[in-house]
């Protein structure tokens, strides 16, 4: 029987090889928002890793939309030139896709990187002013103004725009984890009481103006989607319900696809499982006819296999399980009968010439 996980995918006027997904992974080791030489060796690792199509991690779109110091952006002429020179570098080393993530951090903004503890940067740390929908209780964040809301959609297109110079041919908003689009959906967050706060139609408002502003900036060919915190898993927050009208939403405006994930927004309790996303993007998938993306501890290809053969989802996304193994499409298409894509060089280890793991050990004595 052949692998649905192994079968082309359509997303816009893409096609990728496979429904295999590298989630972006914030790496935080940019400088001024310019790609490193970590970034050149990670995403390099990964355009050859059998994946139908990798996401560039969360990527800001002004330098003070960014998460910490140390996170990509792509605001500046520095910070295109910079991953500019990444990507072509990493499209001799694989033949992956490459998408990006744009995002705006809203109050999650101008922190400490994670292994210095995440907390706000104080003064001395070069810290900014950061913006929500909504003013925050500690008074570390202020509600954006209708200027700030223009200037910032305005950095979303500009950055979408960068990216198709540089060949990115899908581009990814994030509209999760408790970033600023984020912030506008949850009632948690959005206390606004003008067009942008309140019910669910103002509260969908702002990242629908700004995805719009996006679709309409750059070619039709580019493949646009946005990626969706579903539920905040907490009394009166956003529900899978409201997530599913924004979807319909977005999917009116011409969006290509929708990568489902779920939290952020405030600290929660969450049923922690393999898979325990997916009846998310499954119950989205039954309302739109654009490719849905489930994510969230896939772990093993029977897994990811059965997700897609199913119909739950129309591809899956995994970030850890290829810090782990860069190569798990590659031992996924071993398990499942299939082929992964190779760099040429690599192409021994196609399962038609190498059985891998799966063959027996021969003793020395037996050589």
């Amino acid at each position: 029987m052949s692998s649905q996980l192994f079968s082309p995918l359509t997303l816009g006027r893409q096609t990728l090889s496979n429904r295999i997904v590298v989630s972006p992974m914030c790496q935080y080791s940019a400088h001024d928002g310019c790609a490193s030489q970590w970034q050149l060796k990670h995403l390099a690792t990964l355009a050859g890793s059998g994946a139908g199509l990798v996401l560039i991690e969360a990527t800001g779109v002004l330098r003070s939309g960014r998460i910490t110091h140390g996170c990509l952006g792509l605001y500046s002429d520095d910070n295109e030139l910079a991953l500019g020179q990444v990507l072509a570098f990493c499209r001799q080393a694989g033949a992956a896709h490459f998408g990006i993530q744009l995002n705006y951090a809203g109050r999650k903004g101008s922190s400490q990187v994670p292994w210095l503890g995440g907390k706000p940067l104080t003064a001395a740390e070069d810290a900014w002013p950061t913006l929500s929908s909504s003013d925050t209780p500690d008074g570390r964040s202020r509600a954006c103004t209708h200027e700030d809301l223009a200037h910032i959609k305005q950095a979303f297109v500009a950055a979408a725009q960068r990216a198709v110079r540089l060949g990115i041919d899908v581009i990814e908003l994030h509209g999760a984890h408790g970033y600023l689009l984020h912030q506008f959906l949850s009632p948690l967050a959005n206390r606004r009481t003008d067009d942008y706060g309140g019910s669910l139609d103002r509260r969908m408002r702002y990242p629908l103006e700004v995805f719009e502003a996006v679709r309409k900036a750059i070619p039709a060919s580019v493949t646009l989607g946005l990626r969706l915190s579903a539920t905040d898993w907490l009394p009166d927050g956003l529900t899978l319900e409201e997530s599913t009208v924004f979807v319909q939403a977005l999917e009116a405006l011409g969006c290509d696809f929708v990568d489902i994930s779920s939290g952020g927004i405030a600290p929660a309790e969450i049923p922690l499982e393999p898979g325990y996303q997916v009846h998310l993007a499954s119950h989205i998938k039954a309302a739109v006819s654009m490719p849905v993306i489930a994510v969230g501890l896939i772990l093993t290809a029977e897994q990811a296999e059965a997700i897609v053969a199913r119909g739950q989802a129309d591809a899956v996304a995994l970030g850890r399980a290829f810090l782990h193994n860069p190569h798990w499409a590659y031992q996924a298409a071993l398990d499942l009968g299939a082929v992964a894509q190779h760099p040429v060089q690599y192409e021994r280890v196609n399962p038609a010439k190498w059985a891998g793991g799966l063959v027996p050990a021969v003793s020395p004595a037996a050589r």
